[in-house]
């Protein structure tokens, strides 16, 4: 006797390891890569170990770094530290959460998209300002326009877009995504307000 198979029973084959990584998984993984990276040269610089940071950030700050200034070492911990808390902020938006904790992750990407961009951006405009004649800049720091130009601005704003886009795909699959979205925008108003307060101040 032999047994006859439709074709709705044909065996589907089974996903391998690698394929199980989505596309929406990646760029939170990204996010947690990025803020890992970026925490590095903070936590050594806390040292006093001003490795990099000679040529390409402000001899003001290399100078505190090195005095191994109180205040400004507990900054650098504390950045640090706001660095790997986004990391885990990109671990979060690799997959669904609970309600609550979606709610946190989807606040902090969106502020962190925002937060990222625009200072970024900032570096960015002023670089080119500078290069193009249109704003003066002191003697000692003219060396430093290009590395404000072309490694940190970007970095920066490669920085913000793997936040939003780990933070889009992560609301996009989910039922309450018009909730989602709210929080993300809520997030992302308070980071341009802190980024504009912050660049009127002269702090940021």
């Amino acid at each position: 006797m032999s047994i006859r198979h439709s074709s709705g029973d044909a065996v589907r084959p089974v996903p391998r390891q690698a394929d199980r990584l989505h596309l929406s998984e990646w760029p939170g993984y990204a996010a947690a890569a990025w803020g890992v990276l970026f925490a590095v040269p903070s936590f050594v610089w806390a040292t006093g170990h001003t490795f990099g940071a000679q040529s390409t950030v402000s001899p003001s700050l290399v100078k505190l770094a090195r005095d191994g200034v109180p205040w400004f070492l507990t900054v650098l911990v504390v950045t640090g530290f706001l660095k790997l808390f986004g990391a885990l902020v990109g671990i979060g938006l690799t997959r669904p959460r609970g309600s609550r904790i979606s709610r946190l992750m989807v606040f902090c990407g969106g502020g962190a998209a925002t937060l990222l961009t625009w200072h970024g951006g900032h570096f960015v405009v002023h670089g080119v300002l500078i290069e193009a004649g249109a704003v003066s800049v002191e003697p000692d720091l003219a060396g430093l326009t290009g590395w404000y130009l072309y490694l940190w601005g970007p970095w920066f704003i490669a920085g913000g877009l793997i936040f939003a886009g780990a933070t889009a795909l992560y609301v996009r699959p989910r039922d309450d995504r018009r909730e989602m979205r709210l929080y993300g925008a809520v997030g992302a108003l308070g980071a341009l307000v802190l980024s504009l307060a912050s660049t009127a101040t002269g702090i940021g």
